[in-house]
């Protein structure tokens, strides 16, 4: 099959005709006789004629000069972009002191005959600080806090709630110090008196004080059954945790709060107690990137000549800093510095600068260029010759292969003291491959519309594409009013992963902090002076949906359940749902009516009787009163939250 050649301009001679018209009635108004019999028309069309054969022939132009007419106008193929997940050091026992995880440390799957292992390196320093149980109080929903450390010393059962257990009541655990990113476990010495509640899934919710709110911890294990019998409580406490004052006393606070039970969950009638509890360290978490870090990487000697290329070892690389250093007698330390730009437009004769393409690992100093009147200019200083060149530091890796599953980062590279084991408790996401030549020819256009410079909204999705492509969704909308013409919110969504029922975690729909940074600093280039550009998540709404079916006759309710739930969070889903299933349209309202149409599609369903929906906090948990309709702000998705369902069986 012959390759069709590509269309530079699609246009042809009727839309040549009729653009030349609108032109005229624009800018010659009193010319009015558009017939075909008019002199004018006639001259249009012959122009159009004319134009319409240019176009034809540049049409022809082959492949080849195309793809050097991109690289003329500046198009480079995007680099592969590096997964990100979150790694768990376990300690082979609690230590008194920290444990220092350097930044840079090693973590990688396990290497098979048919498959290399894959390398993740941690992004931060990482302290595993010790801790042990300092303070214990209860506050009631309707009273204040009560201090009960003293009666857990003597021994005595400390009840969790009140006496009438009530949504609202917590339970207090204060730390000898803040735990950020700790692993914790609490060992808690209970009796049976939570009477009336389902160990399996308790309504209670363990939080960590960070200074200025409580943040949800994620629970790992919980022997005890919701205090329901001596066990250990594993838990995993966010970034923020800090130690303050929040019992009148300062220590490393957590809480576990009752929540108000869903429909059909039971709830306590008599409070828990607790006669003895233990705290302790086990292990920390921190970022880590599918890249391993490459340093003092000499590329050669210098020619002294401008223009000069060197190779990397190991393409491509992954955003991250970037320094060439020259061999230099002048400098002090004997290496001088030379600056990473995008190109040497504006790159004087003494410059120190280079550029890089991440793809092929390919440095190239500044050229010089022959002026009219003979003379050379140079964009960009020349090294001495015989200087050695040598690259610092840079990551290589990235690509879809680092989005490695949940559990497969296993392997330490490097020993640690006192560190027994790693693993990522999340799968990888946000690694995707370098562009493709294809990939890039269809860009071409779009970037001679944008000309590098964000003016409309469209202009700063496209520029933010090119520093983030690993983003799952980029959407710029107007900030304030429509008055207000300098404000500009760019709402960017990262790839997340569903589950097999299509959940998403909340936290994966959040954009890396570094990701959004190098949108902001590649757009603040580029928007025009004095715009207003904030680069931030979108706001999500999250929506319970309650429902009632009735099923087939010899349908099974187990499997049934399983598909109507995955369909529900299919389709209010911010990356998968939607009409066109590509991601929940912003702004778009969340109406009854739609949820009724994807539960009556379920096979196993014959009758949807009742939808309600109740807007819910995915990050507090509290929902709302139930509806028929959720308006969406313009800047809003919608995010599936903790879905119902209910089977009448004929």
């Amino acid at each position: 099959m012959t390759i069709p050649s590509p269309d530079l301009d699609d246009r042809r001679f009727q839309g040549l005709v009729d653009e030349a018209k609108r032109l005229v009635q624009q800018r010659c108004p009193e010319w009015t006789d558009h017939n075909v019999s008019d002199p004018g028309v006639t001259l249009i069309e012959a122009f159009a004629t004319m134009v319409d054969q240019l176009v034809y022939r540049l049409n022809r132009v082959p492949e080849k000069n195309y793809l050097t007419f991109l690289d003329l106008i500046g198009v480079r193929l995007y680099p592969p972009t590096a997964a990100r997940t979150e790694v768990t050091f376990r300690l082979s026992a609690p230590q008194p002191e920290p444990v220092r995880v350097r930044a840079g440390t090693e973590v990688a799957t396990v290497r098979t005959e048919t498959e290399e292992a894959v390398v993740f390196t941690t992004s931060h320093p990482l302290s595993i600080v010790p801790c042990s149980f300092a303070y214990l109080a209860t506050w009631s929903a309707d009273g204040e806090a009560v201090e009960r450390s003293e009666e857990l010393a003597l021994g005595r059962e400390v009840p969790c709630f009140s006496r009438t257990p009530t949504p609202g009541d917590a339970f207090y655990v204060g730390l000898s110090a803040a735990v950020p990113m700790g692993v914790v476990v609490l060992r808690l010495d209970c009796r049976v008196e939570g009477v009336g509640v389902d160990p399996r899934r308790p309504p209670l919710r363990w939080e960590a004080w960070d200074g200025t709110e409580w943040r949800a911890c994620e629970i790992e294990k919980d022997d005890t059954g919701g205090f329901n019998k001596s066990g250990e409580l594993i838990l995993h406490l966010p970034r923020t945790h800090t130690a303050s004052a929040v019992v009148r006393r300062t220590a490393g606070w957590l809480r576990c709060r009752l929540l108000e039970p869903e429909p059909g969950q039971p709830s306590y009638v008599a409070p828990p107690t607790v006669r003895r509890i233990t705290a302790f360290t086990i292990g920390a978490t921190v970022e880590a990137a599918h890249a391993e870090t490459v340093r003092d990487e000499v590329l050669g000697p210098a020619e002294g000549v401008p223009g000069q290329s060197f190779r990397l070892a190991r393409p491509p690389v992954v955003p991250g800093d970037f320094v060439v250093e020259v061999a230099d007698p002048d400098e002090g330390s004997g290496w001088a510095d030379w600056t990473r730009v995008d190109d040497f437009a504006h790159s004087g004769p003494d410059d120190r600068h280079i550029t890089l393409d991440p793809n092929s690992g390919r440095v190239d100093f500044g050229p010089a260029v022959r002026e009219q009147d003979g003379g050379l200019r140079y964009y960009g200083a020349v090294p001495r010759k015989g200087s050695a060149v040598r690259v610092r530091g840079y990551r290589t890796g990235g690509g879809r292969r680092g989005n490695v599953a949940r559990g497969a980062l296993r392997v330490l590279r490097s020993s640690l003291p006192f560190v027994a084991r790693v693993e990522n408790r999340r799968p990888a996401l946000g690694g995707v491959d370098g562009e493709t030549v294809e990939s890039a020819r269809v860009r071409g256009p779009m970037t001679l519309r944008t000309l590098h410079r964000a003016v409309v909204p469209h202009d700063y999705e496209l520029l933010a594409r090119e520093v983030a492509p690993d983003a799952a969704r980029v959407h710029c909308v107007r900030e304030g009013r429509e008055a207000d013409a300098g404000g500009v919110r760019l709402l960017v969504v990262p790839a997340g992963r569903s589950d097999e029922q299509g959940r998403i975690s909340f936290d994966e729909l959040i954009p890396p902090p570094d990701t959004m940074a190098q949108i902001k600093g590649h757009l603040d280039d580029r928007r025009p002076l004095g715009a207003r550009l904030m680069v931030e998540p979108p706001f999500y709404q999250g929506v319970t949906v309650v429902a009632f079916v009735q099923a087939r006759r010899g349908a099974v309710p187990e499997r049934l359940r399983e598909a109507a739930l995955a369909a529900l969070y299919g389709y209010f889903n911010p990356l998968t749902g939607g009409p066109d299933g590509q991601g929940w349209p912003f702004g778009r309202p969340i109406q009854s009516g739609e949820a009724f149409a994807v539960l009556q599609r379920v096979p196993e369903v014959n009758l949807v009787e009742d939808v309600r929906l109740f807007p819910a906090d995915p990050m507090t948990g509290q929902r709302g009163d139930a509806t028929t309709r959720i308006t969406l702000d313009r800047h809003a998705l919608a995010f599936s939250y903790e879905h119902q369902l209910r089977i009448r069986e004929v």
